[in-house]
C-alpha cells in the first residue's frame, strides 16, 4: 500500500519548466505535475505519427495518380494505334481487291493521312482485343497441331532404289502362292542407309522371325512404320528419331531372296499403301 501511495505521489510531483524570452529579462516558470509532462509528450508523439502517416498517404496517392495518368495515356495511344491499324487494314483490302500490280499502284492514295481515331467504346475495345488474342491463340494451336500431324505422317522414300514388289495381292516369290503383301519392297545395295520417313519413337529394334533385323517406329496420330530385312539396325528401343535420320542399313536378313527394304506403313491399326505416302515426295535425306 505504501508503494502505491509513493507511486501516485511521484506522478503528481510538480516539474518546473523555465522559459526565458530573448527580448525580456523576466523568466516564465510553468509548474506541471509529472503526469502532465508525460501526457503532453505522449500526445506530441501520437500527433507526430498521425502527421507522418498523412504525409505517407499523400505521397502514395500522388504516386498512384501518376501511374493512373501514365496508363491512361498508354491506353489512349493503344486506341489510336488500333484505329490506325484498322484503317490500314481496310486500305490494304481495298487495294488488293484490284487484283493486279498496275491497278493497285494506280489507286494508291498518297494523300491519305492518319486522323483522329474518334471515340471508342472501352468495353467493346477490350472485347475486340480479347477476341483477337483468342483467335490468334486458336490459330497458333491449330498450326501446332497440324505441324505435329505433318511431322508424324510418313512422307518420302525411306531409301532410293528399285521397287520389286508392290503393296497388295501378289504371288509369293518363294512358293508361288498368291497372298496379301502389306509392304512395298525396295531393292538397293547392301549397306545403303535407310531413313525414317517421319518423326517418332522406336518401339522395336531387333530380330524378328521372317523379317530378320526389324525396326518399328511409332509416330503418333495412329501412324507407325516397319523397316525389315536390314543388315544392321542403327537405333535402339525408346530412341527419338526425326524424319531423315538413318535408322538401319539395307540387307537380306530373314525370309528374303536378296537385299532390299520391306517397308510398311500402318494407320489406325490397318496396313496402308506406302506409295500413297511416297508419291510426289523427294528422298528424305538428312
Amino acid at each position: 500500500m505504501y508503494k502505491v501511495k509513493r507511486f501516485f505521489k511521484k506522478l503528481f510531483t510538480p516539474v518546473t519548466i523555465m522559459m526565458i524570452p530573448h527580448d525580456s529579462k523576466r523568466t516564465i516558470n510553468i509548474k506541471l505535475p509529472s503526469i502532465g509532462v508525460f501526457t503532453s509528450a505522449l500526445l506530441w508523439l501520437v500527433g507526430s505519427i498521425y502527421v507522418v502517416s498523412i504525409a505517407i498517404d499523400t505521397v502514395e496517392y500522388y504516386s498512384m495518380k501518376s501511374k493512373v495518368n501514365f496508363y491512361t495515356k498508354e491506353f489512349v495511344e493503344m486506341k489510336s494505334t488500333i484505329s490506325t491499324l484498322k484503317k490500314a487494314e481496310a486500305e490494304f483490302k481495298r487495294l488488293l481487291s484490284f487484283g493486279s500490280k498496275d491497278k493497285i499502284l494506280e489507286n494508291v492514295d498518297t494523300k491519305v493521312g492518319i486522323h483522329d481515331a474518334g471515340s471508342v467504346d472501352i468495353d467493346l475495345l477490350k472485347d475486340q482485343i480479347k477476341n483477337t488474342i483468342e483467335k490468334v491463340s486458336a490459330i497458333k494451336d491449330f498450326l501446332k497441331e497440324q505441324k505435329d500431324v505433318y511431322m508424324a505422317t510418313p512422307k518420302g522414300w525411306p531409301v532410293m532404289g528399285r521397287i520389286t514388289s508392290d503393296f497388295g495381292n501378289r504371288q509369293n516369290p518363294k512358293n508361288g502362292v498368291v497372298e496379301f503383301h502389306s509392304a512395298l519392297d525396295i531393292a538397293a545395295s547392301t549397306g545403303t542407309p535407310i531413313k525414317a520417313t517421319a518423326d517418332g519413337i522406336v518401339s522395336f529394334s531387333g530380330w524378328s522371325a521372317g523379317n530378320g533385323n526389324l525396326v518399328v517406329i511409332e509416330h503418333g496420330f495412329g501412324f507407325s512404320t516397319f523397316y525389315a530385312h536390314n543388315s544392321s539396325n542403327a537405333v535402339s528401343v525408346g530412341q527419338k528419331v526425326k524424319r531423315g535420320n538413318t535408322i538401319a542399313h539395307i540387307g537380306s536378313t530373314g525370309n528374303t531372296t536378296g537385299p532390299h527394304l520391306h517397308y510398311e506403313v500402318w494407320h489406325n491399326g490397318k496396313a496402308a499403301d506406302p506409295m500413297s505416302f511416297i508419291k510426289e515426295a523427294k528422298y528424305v535425306s538428312k
